[in-house]
């Protein structure tokens, strides 16, 4: 569990840096996505994949009213979720072997319940 005290910034979050990480292997995959998947699969898996951080960093500015706070790292959730979805879509797709699906996809799981657990200890973040 991360502790607010070591945390000066949402970049410091290791759930924030992990995200961010997932994202750009994500924007680095669909680059060899078929042109006919620009305007579809590519851009929803990297919309979710990068609104997992956009929100952690919103939900980070908005730490002075816990309930916000908690809807941002939900709504980070949601997103991470979302990008699961899509993953399974990029295998089905054939467009990703089995093993980068089980890697990415086991990420976002960690990812998931690191923002779980900053969910559940909220005050532990709020000021």
């Amino acid at each position: 569990m991360e502790r607010k005290k070591n945390i000066r910034h949402f970049r410091d979050l290791e759930v924030y840096r992990r995200g961010f990480d997932a994202a750009m292997e994500i924007y680095q995959m669909t680059k060899k996505f078929p042109s006919d998947e620009k305007y579809s699969l590519v851009d929803q898996i990297r919309r979710s994949s990068r609104s997992v951080c956009a929100n952690l960093a919103e939900g980070w500015r908005k730490r002075r009213y816990p309930a916000v706070f908690k809807n941002k790292i939900t709504d980070s959730m949601m997103e991470a979720s979302e990008t699961q979805c899509w993953l399974e879509f990029c295998l089905a797709c054939q467009y990703i072997k089995q093993d980068v699906f089980d890697k990415l996809d086991n990420e976002y799981e960690q990812i998931m319940a690191m923002l779980n657990s900053i969910e559940m200890n909220a005050a532990k973040f709020c000021y």
